[in-house]
């Protein structure tokens, strides 16, 4: 009998709404036989001694009759079971999945029946064995093997159901004893020698293929097709390095390897396809790591309110807008354009900072992403939609902030629920011709106390407040960098420049067209402070920025020419404070 279109549908409904996410089936190649002409092929076997000599498209359409089942997540498993009850498949199943189908009225073999041995050492040994592994792993148009097998009284396996032991989870939750007994060992050779014979045998790897492989019994009258079986092949290898991968990890913390190392491992998981990358020519995606043991509030785990799809160009500038915002205690916002601040400040509220972060370039700000480590209330939401934003990223927004937001039908509106520590250390990676880039990120911090005045002039306490919020901007400004600020508030931002001196121009630069654009007399510039994110190779890049009327410096010194540098900022009786501690920002 097989499964209803009705039926069909209807477990794929049950399944997405149960599963995060529902993969959906690719398009199918075209069949040349007639619905009615489909007949899966039967396995003919010709003289003891002949060698495989038939082509894949002879076993394109495999008829499933035996199913074994052993399963860890066992959502949906009664669907199946009875889907493949239907079909007429015998069921093998291990332990609590067994129990679970025959509790429904499900017919199934014990796999302990039909191997002949027993499940041993706790449940550590249940499905290692040959009457299992070779009907797994037999080949059906070699007549040795179908010998062998008729000898040993091993029967076919057409469909292997496997979801693994949990590891991932308790990783994060368990100390190393409780996480080795979450290796799973059988599953994953059942995973294994399923996918490497894929030829004849159909894997299922994770329960988000079940209504794929329902849909496949469906249109094929029980049988799936080589085209099926080898990218469930390819998925289930990918789960397996997956899984063992995290394995790795564990075992590398345990080892204090896990900073660096010996063989990277990354496993992430297919979250959103893009409709292009940096440029529509260019193909992207957006994976994440659903198992990473440090909890990560930002764009990777937001919820989308509202609005169209993230780019991919919204989501690398959401993720530096809102790391940005993550290093200040006080209400901040930064706006976002091609991953640099056009303006950031710190506010007595969302909607002050927001403004005040405006001001440092609102052309430039227009199209941006804006980002705010507050909960978005009513005033916030009516001072960013005054002009077009792509996104706005926020821990929460208020019920009459999320009302107004509305209106806006293409801004893209996500809640973390919480912040980031910038203190933490995470792996980043940068992939190059080859090979792969590895460091820790740049959680590096600097406080008052941190600070060294090499000037003869020692900042004021509002400027030691300024040069500090301007150290943190700069560390999220592309390099060479230079940010000017005042009272809280980037006035210029020189990013991105080959020369140090070239991003001191463009940062008074851009103060001087702050003070044309509010109607000011004087440039935003005089009165500022100014960080550099890395020390001055010469003293012409701090002399433009004296000469524009800066009052303080912070950077971090180190450079060969420090006592001209510190010269020259004597000579323009300016304060100047070293940090030791660099933030070049590359990508």
């Amino acid at each position: 009998m097989i499964p209803s279109k009705a039926f069909i549908g209807n477990f794929i409904h049950l399944s997405n709404s149960i599963t995060r996410k529902y993969i959906k089936s690719t398009s199918r190649l075209p069949v040349v036989q007639s619905r009615r002409s489909l007949r899966c092929l039967p396995i003919l076997m010709t003289g003891v001694e002949e060698k495989a000599t038939t082509k894949d498209a002879d076993f394109d359409l495999v008829k499933i009759k035996r199913a074994l089942i052993s399963v860890s997540d066992k959502s949906c498993l009664i669907d199946v079971g009875k889907a493949l009850e239907d079909l007429g498949v015998e069921i093998l199943s291990t332990g609590g999945s067994a129990r679970k189908l025959a509790e429904n009225g499900i017919k199934v073999t014990n796999i302990s029946d039909f191997s002949g041995f027993p499940e041993i050492f706790g449940g550590r040994v249940k499905t290692l064995h040959p009457a299992i592994h070779g009907g797994i792993l037999m080949r059906r148009d070699v007549p040795k093997d179908k010998e062998e097998a008729k000898t040993y009284q091993i029967g076919e396996i057409d469909l292997v159901i496997v979801n693994l032991y949990p590891f991932e989870q308790v990783s994060m939750e368990s100390d190393f004893s409780q996480c080795i007994e979450q290796i799973d060992i059988g599953g994953t050779v059942l995973i294994r020698a399923a996918a490497k014979n894929h030829r004849w045998v159909t894997v299922v790897s994770d329960i988000n293929q079940y209504p794929e492989l329902l849909s496949e019994f469906s249109e094929f009258e029980g049988c799936t097709r080589l085209e099926f079986r080898r990218k469930l092949a390819a998925r289930a290898f990918a789960r397996c390095a997956s899984y063992d991968a995290v394995i790795a990890e564990r075992f590398f913390q345990e080892t204090n390897e896990s900073e660096l190392p010996p063989i990277l491992n990354i496993t992430a998981t297919l979250q959103q396809e893009l409709r292009y990358g940096e440029n529509p020519h260019q193909k992207a995606a957006f994976y994440v790591n659903p198992h990473q043991k440090v909890s990560l509030p930002g764009v990777s785990s937001a919820e989308q309110i509202q609005g169209k799809e993230l780019s991919y160009n919204n989501i690398a500038d959401t993720d530096a807008a809102f790391q940005l915002v993550c290093e200040f205690e006080e209400p901040a916002v930064a706006i976002i354009k091609h991953s640099n601040p056009c303006g950031a400040a710190v506010g007595v509220s969302a909607e002050d900072a927001y403004l005040k972060a405006l001001s440092c370039d609102s052309l430039s700000a227009f199209g941006g992403v804006v980002a705010c480590n507050r909960t978005i209330d009513l005033a916030a939401a009516e001072a960013i939609t005054r002009i077009f934003t792509e996104v706005l990223i926020a821990p929460d927004a208020t019920t009459e902030a999320l009302s107004i937001l509305s209106k806006k039908k293409n801004l893209r509106v996500l809640l973390t629920g919480s912040l980031m520590d910038m203190r933490q250390s995470i792996p980043t990676f940068r992939s190059v011709n080859g090979g792969i880039l590895y460091q820790s990120s740049d959680n590096g911090h600097i406080g008052q106390d941190d600070l060294q005045v090499v000037t003869k002039r020692v900042p004021s306490e509002s400027e030691l407040e300024d040069l500090l919020f301007a150290w943190r901007v700069c560390k999220h400004v592309k390099s060479n960098a230079i940010v000017l600020a005042k009272n809280k508030t980037t006035v210029g931002v020189g990013a991105g420049q080959m020369s140090r001196v070239d991003a001191s121009h463009i940062a008074i630069w851009k103060a001087k067209e702050a003070a044309k654009a509010a109607d000011e007399s004087q440039s935003r510039a005089a009165g500022s402070v100014l960080a550099s994110d890395a020390f001055f190779p010469f003293e012409d890049g701090l002399v433009v920025a004296c000469e524009a009327g800066v009052q303080a410096v912070i950077q971090p010194g180190g450079s060969k020419r420090d006592e001209e540098v510190i010269a020259a900022a004597d000579r323009y009786g300016i304060s100047m404070v070293f940090t030791g501690m660099r933030h070049f920002r590359h990508s």
